[in-house]
Parts: C-alpha cells; sequence; structure tokens
C-alpha cells in the first residue's frame, strides 16, 4: 500500500506486510521512515491513498474505527495526542465503559491498571498533572484494561526508567505468552533485543528487511543505512576474535563467556 498525506508528502511507499496471529514484531527505522504511519492503518486512524489493509482476511475500510479499535489497541507514541478525560481513573474507564463492560469488572480492570502502572495516587488527578513518563504509563494502562487482540505500542519506553522498562518487558512477554499479537515501534534496540521478535526494518517509506531479530541485527550495513543502531550485545559479541555460534541474549551470557574466555 501506499499513503500520501495532504501536503504531498508520500510516507509510505509500497509496503507490503503480513503479521500473523499471535506474532511478536518489532518495527524500527529512523524518524520518518514511517513507522508509526504504517501501524496507524491498522486500526483505521489512517486509510491508505493506495492499496488495502486486511484484518481478519477483511478490508479494514468496511469496519469503523471504533469497532477496530475493540480489537486492536495502539498506544500513540506522543500520549498527549491520546490523553482527554478529565481524571485518570476516566481515561482508563472510558474505552470500558464504551465497550460495554460490566460495573465490577471495569472496578477491577481499573483497579489492576492503577496498580500495576504506579497511578494509584493520581487516580482523581487530570492526566495534564502527570510527568511525560507517567502519562505514557497511562496511555498503555488505558488500551491494556480493555484486552485488546492485537496491541501496538509506540515508542513505550520514551520516559520510562529502568524499573519501568522491566515492566514493559514482563507486559509484552505475558501478552504474547497468552496469546495476544505484540507490534512495538521503537527506536529502544536494547528493549527490543530482550524480546527477540520478528524485526520489521523501514526506510523512506518501504520495508528494506524482515527477519528474525537476532539474524537482521547482524546486517550492520544494512543498519547502518537504515539509521538504526545495533544492540550493545551484539557489538560485543561481533568485537570478540572467538565467539559462541550466536549473539548473547543477555548481559549474563555475555559475562559468563568473557569469564571462561579469560580463565
Amino acid at each position: 500500500m501506499t499513503f500520501v498525506h495532504q501536503n504531498g508528502v508520500k510516507a509510505l511507499d509500497g509496503v507490503s506486510l503480513t503479521i500473523e496471529k499471535h506474532e511478536l514484531v518489532g518495527i524500527v527505522g529512523e524518524n520518518g521512515a514511517g513507522k508509526t504511519t504504517l501501524v496507524r492503518h491498522i486500526n483505521g486512524l489512517l486509510r491508505p491513498t493506495s492499496g488495502s489493509v486486511l484484518i481478519d482476511g477483511a478490508d479494514a475500510r468496511g469496519t469503523s474505527v471504533a469497532k477496530l479499535s475493540r480489537k486492536i489497541g495502539i498506544a500513540f507514541q506522543n500520549p498527549d495526542h491520546q490523553l482527554f478525560s478529565e481524571s485518570v481513573e476516566h481515561e482508563i474507564t472510558f474505552a470500558l465503559k464504551n465497550f460495554g463492560f460490566d460495573d465490577a469488572l471495569i472496578e477491577q480492570r481499573l483497579n489492576w491498571a492503577l496498580d500495576f502502572f504506579g497511578l494509584k495516587e493520581y487516580h482523581k488527578s487530570s492526566p495534564l498533572i502527570l510527568s511525560g513518563g507517567e502519562k505514557k504509563r497511562l496511555t498503555l494502562a488505558s488500551i491494556l484494561a480493555w484486552d485488546p487482540e492485537v496491541v501496538v505500542l509506540d515508542e513505550p519506553t520514551v520516559g520510562q526508567d529502568a524499573i519501568q522498562k522491566a515492566k514493559l518487558l514482563e507486559i509484552a512477554r505475558t501478552l504474547h505468552s497468552a496469546g495476544k499479537t505484540i507490534i512495538i515501534v521503537s527506536h529502544d534496540v536494547e528493549f527490543l533485543w530482550s524480546l527477540q521478535p520478528r524485526l520489521v526494518v523501514m526506510k523512506r517509506g518501504r520495508v528494506v528487511e524482515d527477519g528474525p531479530c537476532a539474524v537482521v541485527m547482524q546486517e550492520r550495513e544494512l543498519l547502518e543505512d537504515a539509521r538504526v543502531s545495533q544492540p550493545q550485545l551484539v557489538a560485543l559479541y561481533e568485537s570478540l576474535s572467538r565467539r559462541p555460534a550466536s549473539p548473547f541474549q543477555d548481559v549474563s551470557q555475555a559475562l559468563s563467556w568473557v569469564s571462561g574466555e579469560r580463565r
């Protein structure tokens, strides 16, 4: 498909991509590569200039954004583009009420979201008083509270400290193991490396590579051309004169190998 903005800028140029149910997919690329534009087509927020978007085999043009959103939850890169309610509590419960959840389940989901994302003390406060990282967590809480089949996270780690990043890793892994389809747009290659998703690399509105994270992250020239950094563990792996058959998956694995080499 192709998408051209009203100002004539072509944001997507002949993209062809299939994401299967239950997949974990990461999308990387420089600013302006078309990553956010691409994922906003998934729930109908944008409609292609040419080509089509199929959800479960049906053309998304024939389905409303509201109906697609029940199945596909997107947490925007900029939370200020998503938050609108008068309080944190109302922000989380808005979609739940609109989707017809009963009161008991709404209360249960609300309490889980407030506790898990560290927002309980702000539940009566306006989202406007939150920090950037807290706003980001609120958008994630609002999406995950209604338990969509497909979860799209656009730059989820921006503004998050190490503890919150660890929670996001836990969320992504838990949702994926529960059978959800997870799509993550991110510049945070360290975060993606920990998840080992199928990795899609974009450049100038096109998909230039698509494959297992462990394989794609070793294609140094391609990554440099797309302005994507290698994860530190991959760079360490490639710097060793003697190394294992595949890159280190985590720090403990790297330490074990390096310690063994020194002995």
